[in-house]
């Protein structure tokens, strides 16, 4: 197979979609790879190593394009990437189509073949492709939460820890999974006096026992959340549901109330936010302020730590991509659920029923009907 990997075009996304050792692995394994110029600087890896692992670097993205049977990439192709989509193309990224109705559609009538990284779920429920970049997320929202406190910034000029004899920051994270347990570790590492709240009791009962009373954990619902976010100086909005629009659970009537300078980092906002009064931003332009209260809704925030990223995002990756590219798309569903889980769009239908749920008038089509 001709497997592709283009520089990433996304404002300040510096991940790219494999590295030179993963090159090496598909090449070992018989296929051809084609690597845009300068694609892997961003994250550290230099032309010449690509070189040396079995990749033909080319110039120009649009030949990489046409020329593969499948892309390997880490964010979503934006509106100028969707004239090269070609029939049959199989494109393996992270998605996000419940937030990007313009994209599915483009995907649709290009007939692509869209493996979705955050919709692949292995047969224990988890989620491996989304998993590091939602660790990665989930400590980078405490990290960019704290300098957003910071007065400078329009924050309240608290720091997470204090020092004896000031009161600590009060952090509140909507969301116990990979991202919440993330931010929940670095905030009280930080020495922030931390609340988590989940709509799971086995949940809770699993961060009580992995911090103890260094958390208190909050049963999620909007009484509790309500009265949380009063009292904080910083939330972390971690919510998802796989492949689906994210609930609006942070609400603007909350906004008035909470205190003047609270930050709101919202780390589902690739899935549409969590948030009633959530918009995306950019690293260029990562912030603003509604009712006092500093709102971060960087799109891809793993991007500003692109080297680790890259890293520990295509060592997991790679696995699945190789056998996609080993067997071909169409037999590794047959062969694999866990593959099917990623496919989202195929052939011009929409495979993933989470998705079809997010739209009216959009069809879901089992994918086994299909091949």
């Amino acid at each position: 197979m001709k497997i592709g990997c283009v520089k990433e075009i996304k404002n300040n996304e510096f991940r790219v979609g494999l590295t030179p050792d993963n090159v090496k692995t598909y090449i070992a394994a018989g296929h051809h790879v084609y690597v845009e110029m300068g694609a892997g600087v961003g994250s550290g890896f230099i032309d010449e190593e690509y070189v040396a692992a079995g990749a033909s670097i080319l110039e120009d993205p649009k030949e990489i394009w046409q020329l593969v049977d499948m892309m390997v990439k880490v964010k979503e192709p934006l509106p100028e990437e969707y004239p090269l989509f070609h029939d049959g193309l199989i494109l393996y990224t992270y998605l996000h189509l419940a937030a990007d109705q313009e994209q599915m559609d483009a995907l649709l009538e290009g007939k692509v073949k869209a493996v979705a990284y955050e919709t692949l779920q292995e047969t224990d429920g988890s989620l491996p492709l989304l998993a590091p970049m939602s660790q990665i997320a989930g400590r980078l929202a405490v990290q960019e939460g704290a300098k957003y406190l910071e007065k400078t910034y329009g924050g309240r000029g608290v720091l997470l820890a204090g020092v004896p004899g000031t009161p600590k920051a009060n952090v509140v994270i909507l969301g116990g999974g990979t991202v919440g347990t993330n931010a929940c570790k670095i905030a009280v590492g930080m020495g922030a006096n931390v609340t988590v709240l989940d709509i799971s009791l086995k949940r809770l009962e699993q961060l009580d026992d992995l911090f103890g009373s260094r958390v208190q954990t909050l049963v999620s619902n909007d009484a509790n959340i309500e009265r949380a976010v009063m009292d904080a100086d910083l939330v972390i909005g971690a919510v998802l549901i796989p492949g689906a629009s994210t609930p609006k659970l942070f609400k603007k009537d909350y906004l008035p109330e909470m205190k003047t300078g609270a930050v709101f980092v919202d780390v589902a906002i690739d899935q549409g936010g969590c948030g009633e009064t959530s918009r995306v931003t950019t690293h260029d332009d990562p912030i603003y302020v509604e009712w006092g209260v500093v709102h971060y809704c960087v799109g891809n925030m793993p991007g500003a730590v692109a080297r680790t990223s890259t890293i520990a995002l295509t060592n997991a990756t790679t696995h699945y991509g190789l056998e996609i590219a080993n067997k071909g798309l169409e037999k590794a569903i047959e062969e694999s659920a866990v593959i099917a889980s990623g496919v989202n769009c195929y052939d011009g239908k929409l495979t993933c029923k989470n998705l079809a749920d997010s739209y009216e008038g959009y069809e879901y089509v089992d994918m086994t009907t299909l091949i």
